[in-house]
């Protein structure tokens, strides 16, 4: 029974720290130009939504119901794709079957260079014109339950009425969770 205590409270405090930032990162401001491949590229003037999600990662696992909700919500108004970051091999339709997830799953790595993501979960919101808009955090509360600090719902909502800038807390831009495989920013 320790040792189960201990390995919990272990992950608890480890998960509760902000994700290193890798030596070489270049951060990426808000309206900067993002370039997208092909599988993400949906040419009809919607906003992107981008889920930077590993599958072998404790919090993307945690979060993976707040972004279906946030699909289910929005899918109308925004695109949405899942950028599938692991070291493993897994297959698009592995991630959509295992995980309940019903829209374009790729497995790019330039894309999270591209927009500043070290690590999993982040949110990533575009504008039509693929300029980067919000990169950050689901929620402050690992399991994303609580209402006040949804980070990637503010950041939706905010693009869809065309605020231009967002009222965050510290919590929103710092990353949590685990270090991308193979971090190369």
């Amino acid at each position: 029974m320790v040792i189960i205590f201990s390995f919990f409270w272990y992950n608890q405090l480890v998960y509760s720290l902000p994700t290193p930032i890798p030596a070489q990162y270049k951060a990426v401001q808000n309206g900067a130009k993002i370039r997208l491949g092909n599988d993400l590229r949906f040419n009809n003037g919607k906003p992107v939504f981008l889920h930077f999600f590993n599958p072998d990662c404790p919090c993307s696992r945690f979060n993976i119901d707040q972004f279906k909700s946030l699909v289910k919500t929005y899918h109308k108004q925004v695109n949405f794709a899942v950028v599938l970051m692991t070291a493993k091999s897994y297959t698009a339709g592995e991630i959509k079957e295992r995980f309940g997830i019903t829209v374009p799953v790729v497995s790019d790595s330039t894309v999270a260079a591209s927009c500043g993501v070290y690590s999993t979960p982040q949110a990533v919101v575009l504008n039509a014109r693929s300029e980067l808009y919000y990169r950050g955090n689901y929620n402050k509360s690992r399991y994303c339950t609580d209402k006040k600090t949804s980070y990637a719902n503010i950041a939706l909502m905010g693009i869809l009425h065309q605020k231009t800038t967002l009222r965050l807390d510290q919590y929103a831009l710092k990353a949590y969770g685990c270090t991308l495989p193979n971090c190369q920013l």
